[in-house]
């Protein structure tokens, strides 16, 4: 697998902030500072473990102008594949690792009059440095945020302390729910930011298009593709005639990266349209967020991240 332009970090600190998350500090290793960036960016991180490189992208929470170190929060995941967990296990202060520059498909919207931001667990994680721009602008915003408990309630204290008036809390263990309903108590012009579980998502970003939000001011953030059921093995031929198998559990990106050829690539989750590909022959089953509905239909590109062959065969133009 490639690695993309990459940056070189040390571990300065590692923070407990629940019982299954923690904050780690990853500094600068020279004194020419670490990029800038915008509230909602993240980077992606090589872990070089026992079993291989894992890639795993994650939101930066930090002061977006803090170039000294940039901040991320991972939670340990019950089914961890070695990522999450290789950050809670595995890694120590002094450890140096790679980064990618950041990136932000997730980023706030000039047109906003008034941001809204729905949050689920460590959903929480890319409106932190959202809030910390907005201390900055004076623009108007909102949070409602959805956890456990509130021991389970990552960086709780912290906001509570920071924007005690735009925040709302809601404990599942208090019999507290965040309803779709609140979408209703916007005024006009409103953007809402969601982030957290697949399921989380798709709920409200099907209450805020029945209400008449316009799309364009619906924004969300996830770094897992949606997991679409029945996938099946799939032929892809390539201009010089080399013919591939991408099976069920595999990415077509996947397959070209291990097979040495390095498309360009980004969030892996169909939302950026970095890995776009030609298609010469075949039909395509569509799992992205970045095509339109008169793209998908003409079949003749694929997002390799996330799409696949309707197909028994594609044919594509690389």
């Amino acid at each position: 697998m490639s690695i993309e332009p990459n940056l070189f970090v040390r571990v300065s600190s590692i923070e407990k902030i629940t019982k299954q998350v923690k904050k780690f500090t990853l500094s600068q290793e020279t004194e020419k500072g670490l990029p800038r960036f915008s509230g909602g960016a993240h980077v992606s991180t090589y872990l070089k473990t026992p079993s291989g490189l894992v890639v795993r992208q994650y939101s930066l929470v930090s002061h977006p102008d803090d170039r000294t170190k940039y901040e991320i929060a991972v939670r340990l995941c019950e089914d961890s594949k070695g990522g999450s967990l290789y950050w809670h296990q595995g890694m120590k202060v002094g450890d140096r690792l790679q980064i990618s520059y950041p990136k932000n498909h997730f980023s706030l919207s000039f047109k906003a009059r008034h941001h809204v931001f729905y949050a689920a667990g460590i959903g929480i994680t890319p409106f932190l440095s959202m809030m910390q721009d907005f201390s900055v602008n004076g623009q108007t915003f909102e949070l409602h945020y959805a956890s456990k408990s509130e021991d389970n309630c990552a960086f709780y204290t912290y906001i509570k302390k920071h924007y005690p008036n735009q925040s709302h809390f809601y404990f599942s263990d208090q019999q507290q729910r965040l309803q779709t309903a609140s979408l209703e108590n916007h005024p006009i012009g409103t953007h809402v930011y969601l982030c957290g579980p697949e399921g989380f998502i798709e709920q409200f970003r099907t209450s805020a298009g029945k209400l008449g939000y316009p799309e364009s001011s619906v924004h969300y953030e996830q770094f897992l593709p949606t997991r679409n059921k029945g996938m099946k093995t799939f032929k892809v031929i390539l201009q010089n005639g080399s013919e591939l198998i991408v099976e069920e559990k595999q990415t077509l990106l996947e397959v070209l990266l291990a097979n040495g050829i390095n498309i360009p690539y980004s969030c892996r989750v169909g939302r950026c349209g970095t890995c776009e590909i030609s298609v010469a022959e075949g039909k395509i089953e569509h799992f992205d967020d970045f095509l339109s509905a008169e793209q998908k239909n003409e079949h003749n590109c694929i997002l390799a991240c996330v799409s696949r062959g309707c197909s028994d065969k594609l044919v594509l133009k690389i």
